[in-house]
């Protein structure tokens, strides 16, 4: 999938991508509250996480890339929820964009592949956690459907402080 109005491109993710994406999400560990994860990974570590992600089934994951450069700018995935059986249906999703790559719809477009990839799959929500503030995230969410079903107060510590995390739910097609 390319888009014309932004030269990126989104594909599935790639064992060659694991550097540049574990590079990419240390940046939100090191910098942020966006995930709750306090340690840097190395790319070995983030391995098995990669590799829960294949080309087909309902965990995905979708690498947006510079179309000139190669560079990747965001990934987006579908993981699965809970490790009981019954939530087989549910998915958690998320999306992370380099810090340099905002407000050019990369989300939005990793979203679309994700949710187009998505859709032959024996589905039935899609759920995804936006530690507060995040304001981009809410919007990016409500954009795609998904709605406020609550708010974890004071969940998680991170930086000296407590986080609220807000939850999203978002009905798949079947």
């Amino acid at each position: 999938m390319r888009s014309e109005r932004t030269d990126v491109q989104v594909r599935p993710g790639v064992a060659a991508d694991l550097d540049a994406l574990t590079d990419l999400y240390n940046h939100y560990v090191r910098e942020t509250p966006i995930t709750f994860d306090t340690d840097v990974f190395t790319s070995g570590q983030r391995r098995p996480w990669l590799l829960s992600h294949p080309e087909d089934g309902p965990h995905r994951l979708m690498v947006a890339t510079d179309t000139d450069s190669q560079v990747i700018l965001g990934y987006a995935t579908s993981s699965a929820f809970r490790a009981k059986p019954a939530y087989a249906t549910s998915v958690e999703v998320t999306v992370y964009v380099a810090p340099d790559a905002g407000r050019r719809g990369i989300g939005t477009l990793l979203y679309e592949a994700l949710f187009s990839a998505l859709a032959g799959e024996d589905l039935h929500r899609a759920y995804a956690g936006i530690a507060l503030p995040n304001e981009g995230s809410v919007r990016l969410h409500e954009r795609f459907g998904f709605r406020h079903v609550g708010t974890y107060r004071e969940v998680g510590r991170k930086f000296g402080r407590y986080w609220d995390v807000a939850w999203y739910e978002k009905e798949l097609p079947h």
